[in-house]
């Protein structure tokens, strides 16, 4: 069990600078989907604003500028 607590604080502290380019309606979405095991991924910029994109195992979500949620988003991941 420790093992785990040790895995996810590393993981949190490397998602840290993703968290900090957040605005505060992004943060409270994303702490919503974390609710239900996804995890912020990674943060892209746009026009529009930034798109926080989150993954729990195969699904992904994306959370707009405004902190709106899209469980089903129509986005390209670059390998």
């Amino acid at each position: 069990m420790e093992t785990a607590v040790i895995e996810r604080r590393q993981s949190t502290r490397e998602m840290q600078p993703f968290w900090d380019e957040l605005n505060l309606a992004q943060k409270f979405s994303v702490a919503e989907l974390q609710r239900f095991g996804y995890e912020l991924s990674f943060v892209r910029h746009a026009t529009s604003g930034s798109l926080a994109v989150l993954r729990a195992g195969n699904k992904f979500a994306a959370i707009n500028h405004e902190g709106v949620i899209d469980t089903a988003p129509v986005i390209t991941i670059r390998h």
